[in-house]
Order: C-alpha cells, then sequence, then structure tokens
C-alpha cells in the first residue's frame, strides 16, 4: 500500500507541475470516483454517499448523507405527495415522497444531535468494503479522468485565456484540407486556411508563430484560434522588436495589410524627440527586416500619421509623390493629383498601393493626372472597402 501512495503521490505532483492542475482537484476526482464506485455496487435508492480518502495512509471512509426534513418539506406517503402536486403553483409547495436512505425526520435528528435544523446535512458512517468489482473500478477510472479533462481545461483556459491577443508558439502537428493543427504543449492551436499568408508552406514538426485571436472551448477539449494574416500579428510583432513601441512611445495608428504581399502602417510618437518612423525602421533597417523576414518577405510601407488629412493621404500613397490632395469632408473623399510619370506608382500594382492607402487612411481616393502640359485627366478610383 505503502508503494501505491508513492505512485499516486508522485502522480498529483506531476499534474500539478507539468498540467497546472491543483492536487485538490484531483482528490476531489478520486474521492467522487470511490463514492460512486461504492453507491453502484453497494447503495441504495435515493442514497447520497460521499468518501474522504486519506492521501497520507491511504484509508477510505465512506459516509452516508441524510437531509433534515420534517411534514411541512416532505410528503410520508404517495397520497400526501399527490395532494401537494396538484396545489396552486401560486403556494410554490412541491414536496418530495420521504425517502428513509436520504432523509432523516427532524426529530429523529435531534436525538442525534440537539441543534440540527430543517435543511441541515447529517452525516452517518458506511461499512468499510474492499471488494470494489471490475465494473465498479471501471466507474471509478472514468470518474477520475473525466474530473482530470474537467480540470485541464479550466487551467488551459485560465492560462492562455490571459494571452489572447499575443503571439504565441508551437510546431506543425499536422494539415488537413489546408488547416494546420499545431502542438502548443497543454492545447491544439488551429492555424485555418484563410488566417495563412499566401503562399507559406509547414511541413510536420517544423516551428510556427502566430497570432492568438480567440480561445474556443469545444466537446473535443480547447482550440486555440491562431492567425498569421492578421493585422494585429504585425503590430505584436514590431512590438517585440521596437522597445518603443512595447513602452507605448510610438504608436501605430492604423494599418492596412494585404498579407504575404504588402501593407502599409501609420505611426506616431508621443515624444517629439523620437522618430516613429525610425523606430520602426531600426539601425540600418534591422528592425523592419527581421518582421519582413518573418512574414516571408512581405513589403511594409511604414509612414507617419498626421492629424493634417491631407498630408496623410498624401503621405499613404508613398512611394509615389504628390501634387495635390484635395478633401471632401461630407463624402469622406479625396482628390489626389499626380503627375503622368508618377501614376502608375500612387495606383500601384493591380490597385494595390491606393487600395491600401484609402484602407489605411479610412478615405475614399480618386488619382488623377496631369501631363506635362497641365491637362488633367482621372485614372483611378478606390473606395477602401
Amino acid at each position: 500500500m505503502t508503494t501505491d501512495l508513492k505512485v499516486i503521490n508522485s502522480v498529483l505532483s506531476q499534474l500539478e507541475e507539468e498540467r497546472g492542475i491543483p492536487r485538490e482537484k484531483i482528490l476531489e476526482a478520486i474521492e467522487l470516483a470511490l463514492a460512486t464506485a461504492y453507491k453502484k455496487e453497494y447503495g441504495k435508492k435515493g442514497q447520497i454517499i460521499r468518501a474522504k480518502f486519506d492521501i497520507n495512509t491511504g484509508k477510505t471512509e465512506m459516509f452516508q448523507v441524510k437531509i433534515v426534513v420534517d411534514e411541512s418539506t416532505v410528503a410520508l406517503n404517495e397520497e400526501e405527495l399527490l395532494t401537494s402536486e396538484a396545489q396552486t403553483i401560486s403556494e410554490e409547495v412541491k414536496k418530495d415522497l420521504y425517502n428513509p436512505e436520504h432523509h432523516i425526520m427532524l426529530g429523529d435528528g435531534r436525538r442525534i444531535k440537539k441543534d440540527v435544523r430543517l435543511g441541515e446535512e447529517m452525516i452517518f458512517p458506511l461499512e468499510h468494503r474492499e471488494d470494489y468489482s471490475r465494473i465498479a473500478a471501471q466507474t471509478a477510472k472514468q470518474v477520475i479522468m473525466q474530473k482530470i479533462r474537467e480540470a485541464e481545461k479550466v487551467s488551459v483556459l485560465a492560462e492562455y485565456g490571459k494571452r489572447e491577443g499575443e503571439i504565441v508558439s508551437g510546431t506543425v502537428q499536422r494539415v488537413e484540407r489546408g488547416n494546420i493543427f499545431i502542438d502548443m504543449g497543454r492545447a491544439t492551436g488551429l492555424l485555418p486556411y484563410e488566417e495563412q499568408i499566401p503562399g507559406e508552406r509547414f511541413g510536420q514538426g517544423e516551428r510556427v508563430r502566430a497570432y492568438l485571436y480567440r480561445v474556443e472551448e469545444s466537446g473535443k477539449g480547447i482550440f486555440l484560434r491562431l492567425s498569421r494574416s492578421h493585422p494585429k500579428f504585425l503590430e505584436k510583432l514590431f512590438e517585440t522588436e521596437a522597445p518603443e513601441i512595447a513602452n507605448g512611445t510610438v504608436v501605430i495608428k492604423s494599418v492596412a495589410r494585404e498579407a504575404g504581399s504588402r501593407t502599409k502602417i501609420a505611426v506616431t510618437s508621443r515624444d517629439s524627440h523620437i522618430d516613429p518612423v525610425g523606430s520602426m525602421v531600426g539601425q540600418r533597417g534591422v528592425r523592419v527586416s527581421t518582421v519582413m523576414s518573418e512574414l516571408g518577405g512581405e513589403k511594409i510601407d511604414i509612414i507617419e500619421w498626421s492629424e493634417d488629412q491631407k498630408k496623410f493621404i498624401e503621405d499613404a500613397l508613398s512611394p509615389a509623390k504628390v501634387l495635390e490632395v484635395e478633401i471632401n469632408e461630407e463624402e469622406k473623399r479625396a482628390s489626389v493629383t499626380v503627375s503622368e510619370d508618377q501614376q502608375s506608382l500612387a495606383i500601384g500594382k493591380g490597385g494595390q498601393n491606393v487600395r491600401l492607402a484609402a484602407k489605411l487612411t479610412g478615405w475614399k481616393i480618386d488619382i488623377q493626372s496631369t501631363n506635362p502640359r497641365g491637362e488633367m485627366r482621372e485614372v483611378e478610383e478606390d473606395e477602401g472597402e
């Protein structure tokens, strides 16, 4: 028995350290399992049975619990029960039929404990039995496993619930229909196809970093919803690389991202002595290069946010040089004029540059070009939708 107790204590310590399941929760599961097994073998209908397991000695004590009642709270026979059930709902009378295995009358209870009250529980020791059957043992095992799963689920929810909105990492477990399942240790991460960066491929066992945007509880366990295409993933990567972002000196005001291709990001500084764009780029471009490498070479345009909406729109269209910006506040529409040789830069391949600029600023942008003779020509419109 001493050896068994050592094993049990070792398992309890392991579950507590590795899975974060409190020892008390496991002991509670063991006691519930023992009570369930005892009732299955030797219990009677209506009995409430509880167990007390001493982890130090291995001794188990079984108890029967009875609720203290009187004639006002229970029906003594079926005829009286039917009468009570027939009474009006407004009286809110709903009695249970008296069961000597479940109840004890107030008078009888006071012979044992003078100050016992209605509704109180009274505990009576039961005969100790060693010969639990195979079925009872199996029942006990199932209850223990269920309790362990429940406790582990609570523990994982508590741990990863705090990490929602952060970057997490794990190894690729398997790939099914384009969805990547990632082993996070105590939970499984799901990186859906639509949350991946186009063109990226990951093999089994490969390490992956992603943005944890939601923690989901299901019948199969805890699933961590991950994304590598989310704009917040890019923000968090810069937060890791740039201390100015982490401490709040430099603030990311908006992000317009087409994952795997190109991103525009607008930043501002709360300290006039710190250059927000320089902070993001880093010395010799090391910070932005590190982020770009994590994103598979995605191009990143960093611009300084401005309260002057005309200037903000102008900068958002970089690398194109803008001649003039006219804005319509009511329609939140901007008409931008560029020279003819800048129109392809302003529009971008497939309209990407103007589309991202519109998303970044929140303005609908129309682009017009002027030729060397000063003639105007509208060449592009994007509503940023």
